[in-house]
């Protein structure tokens, strides 16, 4: 799981689930925009206008702070100008990154977004800079610039780091504990979003990943009876969407003008009557968990559900942070990540299995050996879900080599300097500038990974068995030099190990009782869909599911 303050909320920000409107977005870049904005300002006369004063105004209003003789890249020619860079960057963006990367692996290059410049970094400052303060070099101020922070009422998560703090300091010390609970709820809620078909029967895999990770992470988060209430459950997803949906829109336009388009978007509309239903539902929880500390506070015995992530929150909240409207945000995006993280790398590694299916034996065979040898998934102390997870190397490889194939963005990780920081070599880094590395460029780079374009399951396998002392490393829950999906040092999301656990928890329970594979009309495996940084599993494909006759 990934959070907002650390380097994978970037993960989740890729996740754009309106179908139609991601292929408009990779065809058309204005297809989108225009589609989301006409159902609120008409047409004719104030389309034509708004098109006029945005191509004006992106020329003028965006924030230009970058490192000093640093190249901007993606020009097709010199003459090229910036509002012709601008406009293919939303398409193109892979390209650019990519040919920027190649070019300048040793120097700090600009790419141009419309609403901010990039300062991408060579990755030989990655280990220099991944211990600064984050009061020097923030993440979360970088990465909720992305979500339209001041328009999708994120700027509580910008004040403190209570959300960061409950991570770190509560679910990932606890993880055996929550591990268990999700998978006794995963056991119980996962005949509700997956079907029992005796025959192949197409499925909508990512609809069911997204739901089961939201009613798996609002177990942890807000406890029963909440977790199973479904409005609870459809905001928690839908939050996350609507929020990247506006994201995604409004960084296409030039800040002067996100007061006027954010105003006007249904999917900010949506964010707004998501928080006043969360509000609904964390008022009565959070009454009733004041109540129990002040009758335990009287002596008095009460019966209150423990380790739920809310009333930790609550017991280490400042006044301000506890405020219903602080409090409501702050879960949100806690599920945000949690929801989206986990359920983008749940289809990956689904996708990639499908697409080579001679390693869905392979999954199968390690789940069986685990379970012979250990028992059941949760029937003993000995087969916890901790232990027993742990067990599953071969999978955790198809992990890690579906984060390398499939990065949720091009981008990562993401820094704002909130001073100017100046770098050993004498590199200066403005304050206010962007900062971020090309990711996936370099974890497909022949120097860093044999043949990178091959999709090879077994990689990390075979690092961890080839040396004793490696037996540790090179894991999917790993935030390494050469492995960012998660982000690196110390702003890395606190949250991996949870997120590593649900994914194989959903695809343990999956690979044991279903046979899967590709619809008829697929023979290989779907490409990504990207928009600007962002990378994602194209939505509009299924997968066809039927029961095992002998399930493991």
């Amino acid at each position: 799981m990934d959070l907002p303050v650390n380097d994978s909320l970037t993960a989740a920000e890729a996740v754009v689930t309106s179908r139609g409107a991601i292929r408009q977005v990779l065809t058309h870049a204005s297809a989108l925009r225009l589609e989301d904005l006409k159902l609120n300002i008409g047409t004719g006369p104030t389309i034509l206008v708004m098109i006029a004063a945005w191509f004006l105004l992106s020329a003028y209003t965006r924030p230009s702070i970058r490192i000093a003789g640093a190249p901007v890249v993606g020009r097709r020619s010199k003459w090229e100008p910036d509002l012709s860079l601008l406009w293919r960057y939303t398409a193109q963006a892979r390209e650019i990154i990519g040919g920027g990367a190649a070019r300048f692996k040793d120097r700090p290059f600009i790419v141009k977004r419309h609403d901010v410049d990039w300062n991408v970094m060579p990755h030989k400052y990655l280990d220099e800079l991944r211990l600064v303060s984050p009061l020097k070099l923030s993440s979360v101020k970088a990465n909720t610039q992305n979500l339209g922070h001041k328009w999708t009422k994120l700027t509580h998560v910008t004040t403190s780091n209570l959300h960061f703090r409950v991570v770190s300091n509560k679910l990932t010390p606890d993880l055996p504990k929550y591990l268990e609970g999700i998978r006794r709820e995963l056991d119980d809620v996962w005949a509700d979003e997956v079907p029992r078909p005796t025959e192949w029967q197409e499925f909508d895999i990512q609809e069911a990943h997204r739901r089961l990770a939201g009613r798996l992470a609002a177990k942890v988060f807000v406890g029963h009876p909440a977790c199973r209430d479904p409005e609870w459950i459809r905001v928690s997803v839908g939050f996350s969407m609507d929020v990247f949906k506006t994201g995604l829109l409004l960084r296409m336009f030039p800040p002067l003008l996100h007061p006027i388009v954010a105003r006007l978007l249904p999917s900010r509309r949506a964010v707004l009557n998501d928080l006043e239903i969360a509000k609904r539902t964390l008022g009565p929880l959070m009454d009733k968990h004041r109540e129990h500390v002040a009758a335990k506070a009287r002596g008095e015995e009460v019966e209150e559900e423990e380790d739920i992530l809310l009333h930790w929150m609550m017991d280490h909240a400042t006044d301000e942070e506890n405020k219903l409207d602080n409090m409501a945000v702050r879960n949100l995006f806690i599920t945000l990540a949690a929801v989206h993280t986990t359920s983008m790398s749940a289809t990956h590694m689904l996708f990639d299995l499908c697409a080579h299916p001679e390693w869905l034996d392979v999954m199968r065979d390690e789940i069986s050996q685990v379970k012979r040898e250990l028992g059941p998934l949760g029937s003993s102390p000995e087969a916890a879900p901790k232990h027993w997870l742990a067990r599953l190397e071969k999978m955790d490889s198809l992990f890690v080599e579906s984060q390398r194939m499939n990065l949720p963005s091009l981008f990562v990780p993401q820094r704002i300097a909130t001073e100017d920081y100046t770098l050993k070599d004498g590199t200066v880094i403005p304050k206010g500038a962007k900062i971020t590395w090309a990711a996936r460029d370099h974890m497909h780079d022949p120097d860093v990974y044999h043949d990178p374009s091959v999709f090879d399951p077994m990689r990390s396998y075979r690092k961890r068995h080839s040396a004793p002392g490696l037996l540790n490393k090179h894991l999917a829950s790993a935030a390494s030099l050469d492995s960012l999906a998660f982000g690196y040092g110390a702003q890395a999301c606190p949250g991996r190990w949870f997120s590593v656990g649900e994914v194989k928890l959903i695809l343990v329970k999956l690979l044991s009782e279903y046979e899967v594979k590709f619809t008829p009309d697929r023979t290989t495996r779907p490409e990504n869909l990207y928009a600007g940084e962002n990378s994602f599993p194209d939505p509009s494909v299924n997968i066809m599911l039927k029961l095992r006759e002998e399930p493991l």
